[in-house]
């Protein structure tokens, strides 16, 4: 009798760990998106028992672990292009926008004040633009009383989905950086100083006057930096906020044929910001029934979480490109 009570225990946990194990989802990939996602996560677990378990180990860890199957779903800031989504047998969306801003340390020159271009800005990140004073700044800037003092630039030390979307941006918006740099989550800087992380820019630009850099948008809020206007491809002169980043979203081909491969730089809407980006989920083809379980977690969140994404300084996606993606589980996951 005690043998067989053992066994009927035995058989008893096993059957509930099973039951429990199915109730576990786990992610890993891009850190940008961490914040959000674990907060989604934790609020879907009080509504549903259910538990997202997301590890913040990089676009390039996230890629490899989905590829290699050993989590449910990958992340990254970087979108994989169709043939290389057709190689490893992944399906692909985006989950949340994300902007990125230049941002500077100027005495005496307040958050948005300061306008720049493309062409500016390539020329500021190749060392040929000097001074802050310089005339081609000035023509963008006429009112403003801009200090003849060197600029110090400051960009990533270490490969990112930031610095992709940022040299993304050069290499679409000046010839001169095409040529001589290109894009990729890291790249040869003709200049500057490199600092670790969005945190890492950040600090070197709130402690360096006359510096320059760029940071995810929710970096620049948190560490209170002054962000600067950038005219668009439309020749508008457009402020960093969630109108302009989602009116990018909005007029970026996202095209679910493609699964939604895009670059958001230089998007042609007339308010679009032209550094946006978008953070990426990728999923196992063949894995149907845990795909089912993961968009369950994503459909809830983008039906309940976009205050939540709002209040973390995230962006979330226009509802015309939630319509394509729902529309898009419904073809690929049955």
């Amino acid at each position: 009798m005690r043998y067989l009570s053992l066994v009927c225990f035995i058989v008893l946990l096993f059957s509930f760990t099973l039951a429990h194990s199915a109730e576990m989802i786990n992610g890993a990939g891009a850190t940008f998106p961490y914040p959000l996602y674990s907060t989604w996560a934790a609020n879907y677990h009080k509504v549903t028992g259910i538990k997202i378990n997301y590890q913040s180990i990089g676009s390039g860890g996230g890629i490899r672990q989905i590829t290699e199957r050993t989590v449910h779903f990958g992340a990254s800031d970087m979108a994989l292009k169709p043939e290389e989504l057709e190689k490893s047998g992944l399906l692909q969306f985006p989950a949340v926008i994300g902007g990125v801003v230049p941002v500077v340390n100027i005495p005496g020159i307040t958050s948005n004040a300061l306008v720049l271009d493309g062409t500016t800005m390539c020329e500021i990140f190749l060392g040929e633009i000097k001074q802050w004073n310089d005339p081609k700044i000035k023509a963008l800037n006429p009112n403003l009383q801009l200090p003849e003092k060197p600029i110090t630039v400051v960009h990533r030390s270490d490969g990112s989905g930031t610095t992709a979307i940022f040299t993304h941006y050069l290499t679409t918006a000046c010839k001169k950086w095409a040529d001589s740099v290109g894009y990729g989550t890291s790249v040869s800087w003709k200049t500057g100083l490199g600092g670790k992380g969005n945190e890492g820019v950040a600090n070197y630009v709130k402690r360096t006057p006359y510096s320059i850099g760029y940071v995810e948008f929710a970096y620049a809020l948190q560490n209170k930096l002054s962000t600067v206007k950038l005219k668009n491809p439309a020749g508008q002169i457009v402020t960093p906020d969630f109108q302009s980043f989602a009116e990018a979203a909005a007029t970026a081909d996202l095209d679910p044929k493609k699964h939604f491969y895009a670059w958001m730089t230089n998007a042609p809407g007339k308010k679009a910001w032209p550094i946006t980006g978008a953070t990426y989920i990728l999923l196992a083809r063949e894995k149907t029934d845990v795909n089912k379980s993961v968009i369950k977690f994503f459909d809830w969140a983008f039906t309940n979480g976009d205050e939540t994404a709002k209040k973390l300084d995230y962006v979330p996606l226009p509802k015309s490109v939630k319509d394509k993606i729902k529309a898009y589980w419904k073809t690929y996951i049955k």
